[in-house]
């Protein structure tokens, strides 16, 4: 297995709300898809060696220490060398996108803080997944990056560039006080020659501060839950409105293994837990956006209008083809590196519940569900209730043969309880009879046959044997209360089969079948959150605070998450990962909340 050169837990993100960049502490950006999440990468190196592109730019120093923070409450990022020679910095940002006429735009200015050094740039975009052949070009005092059928990109600079091997590079000094800057567009953006910076990042800065001061959450761990919601930001999309899963693609599950998928795209499950979490938080705007988005996409779907995709494109297209980058090496050289996903052609039967969940919350503290909406909403539920006793691909999109999950079955009785709720609460006419007969049999259906008596827990599948980290969602969403013995006897059942210092294994693949995979994946971030949350509610309080506290430390030093843990605590998967850091801002809201002594006489 080849040597990491910059493991994923080392990397900071920035974003217009269109686009992504991830940024080592090394000061190189070695992931970027433009001009949009899902478009085609023009630097790939965290996936491949440095010939798949990156923009590196960094002093000639060694023996130095390298940070990376954030200015507070802003997704501008400060890359810093401290050593004997001196204090550099770069202040990396995306001016926001939020109008559909505007190109997106990577400015890096580097400053010397203390002492003086020679800095060494190198800017190699490779188009296409570093399939398309890049060339280099002087264009007066900027170099052009094209590639055929593919978006030209134009690096400018207030320092001289030259080109070499299809890349710029500099070399140039800088002395305490100075400072140089570096901006990367489109060829077709005048701004991008300009390299006027100073208003742009004002307007950065305070667009990111205004956004922050939203946040109605004041309690312990304000930092942590702040960055979760600007890691949240990051992944929406300003002129679609939809939340994509993680802002990468290709990264493993497990160092060379074939866990290795693109979540570039909008599942419906982790967008609707989004909004949940940005609701609880105040950000309202997020959530009648989002509702719009799952509108067109119900429209736009290839079956049934009411038989949802598990996921969609970020612009709710349908189809997410799912191919292999045979070009790419991997991370770690975990091949194959995928693009796409096909798991958009599976059924998955939670989706509506979570779905309907976010509805529901959407009514509560945002706009009332339209007339058409709500007839969209009477045809899906009536659809559940036809369908709620089938076998699905389940919460974690098994490749194997489908089963009949309790997940599955857990969010289907979600989705007839939230549209009943929410009818009832509007005065919404609906067949009453029909979804409450549906819900009484769904209810006895999983006490009945996802009960085992012999193991006194419940199980992951119908009549089965085994444990699903996904089951820590049951008393969440008040399907079974959070101190009822059978779920503390399930509870204590996950503590000794999935957790393994406070970080919660998905399920045990030897005893899942239906995974159809080869190889073996970390500990979820999301699962071990749910974990958490799961103890405070079942007033095991002090259990759940040094838990959390433990799943804190395993965040990268910005405070960012990952889709996974491997065994020593590091990132695995997909980051920065939605779900992740939405369920850190529930356990956070609900554990400090107990912990500052509030009397909860009902658990939402």
């Amino acid at each position: 297995m080849s040597k990491i050169k910059r493991p994923i837990e080392d990397h900071g993100i920035i974003g217009d709300l269109r686009t992504c960049a991830l940024i080592a502490n090394d000061g190189t950006i070695d992931y970027l898809c433009w001009p949009e999440l899902d478009s085609p990468s023009v630097f790939a190196a965290l996936l491949d060696s440095d010939d798949a592109g990156l923009f590196s730019l960094a002093p000639d120093w060694q023996n130095v220490r390298r940070q990376q923070i954030y200015l507070p409450d802003t997704n501008i990022l400060q890359t810093r060398w401290l050593g004997e020679e001196g204090v550099a910095e770069i202040t990396d940002y995306m001016p926001i996108c939020d109008d559909s006429k505007k190109l997106p735009r990577l400015i890096r200015r580097i400053k010397m803080v203390r002492g003086s050094a020679w800095f060494t740039l190198r800017c190699a975009p490779r188009h296409d997944y570093a399939r398309a052949k890049t060339r280099a070009e002087a264009a007066g005092d900027c170099v052009d990056f094209l590639a055929e059928n593919q978006p030209g990109l134009r690096l400018a600079a207030t320092v001289p560039l030259t080109c070499e091997a299809d890349a710029a590079t500099a070399r140039f000094e800088l002395k305490a006080g100075e400072h140089a800057e570096f901006e990367l567009g489109s060829v077709e953006d005048t701004h991008v020659a300009a390299v006027a910076t100073e208003t742009c990042f004002e307007e950065t800065l305070n667009y990111w501060r205004r956004w922050s001061k939203q946040s109605n959450y004041h309690g312990r761990w304000q930092e942590m839950v702040q960055r979760s919601a600007l890691a949240l930001k990051l992944l929406t999309s300003s002129q679609h409105g939809s939340i994509a899963a993680a802002a990468t693609f290709g990264l493993p599950e497990e160092l060379g293994g074939v866990r290795n998928w693109d979540y570039r795209a909008a599942w419906i499950r982790d967008a609707s837990f989004s909004m949940y979490a940005l609701m609880r938080l105040g950000y309202v705007d997020e959530a009648k956006h989002f509702t719009r988005w799952v509108g067109r996409c119900v429209e736009n779907s290839h079956h049934d209008e009411m038989r949802l995709q598990v996921m969609y494109r970020l612009d709710s297209g349908t189809e997410l083809h799912e191919i292999e980058l045979l070009n790419l090496s991997g991370y770690a050289d975990s091949r194959p590196v995928r693009i796409g996903n096909d798991a958009w052609q599976q059924t998955q039967l939670d989706i509506y519940g979570e779905l309907m969940d976010a509805v529901y919350l959407a009514n509560k503290y945002g706009e009332a569900i339209s007339e058409r909406g709500w007839r969209h909403v009477s045809q899906m539920i009536d659809m559940v209730c036809d369908n709620w006793n089938q076998p699905d691909a389940g919460i974690w999109e098994m490749r194997g043969e489908p089963e009949h999950f309790l997940h599955s079955r857990l969010m289907c009785w979600v989705a007839l309880d939230r549209a009943l709720r929410l009818g009832m609460k509007r005065s919404l006419p609906m067949p009453y009879a029909r979804w409450d007969s549906a819900r009484s049999d769904i209810r006895a259906d999983i006490w009945k046959n996802f009960w085992n008596e012999e193991r006194g827990h419940f199980v992951s599948t119908r009549h089965g044997d085994y444990l699903d980290a996904s089951m820590l969602l049951m008393p969440l969403v008040r399907f079974v209360g959070a101190t009822d013995p059978e779920w503390l006897s399930t509870l204590d059942a996950i503590r000794r089969e999935l957790v393994s210092d406070g970080m919660v294994r998905r399920y045990n693949i030897s005893e899942t079948p239906a995974d159809g995979l080869t190889g073996s994946e970390g500990s979820f971030g999301a699962c071990s959150f749910w974990y958490v949350e799961c103890l405070a509610r079942a007033g095991r309080i002090n259990e759940a605070h040094f838990e959390f506290e433990k799943l804190l430390s395993y965040a990268n030093p910005l405070g960012l998450y990952a889709e996974e843990f491997d065994s020593h605590g590091r990132a695995l998967g997909n980051m920065p990962q939605a779900l992740t850091h939405l369920a850190l801002i529930s356990a956070a809201f609900f554990l400090n909340r107990k912990l500052s002594g509030e009397v909860t006489l009902w658990q939402p």
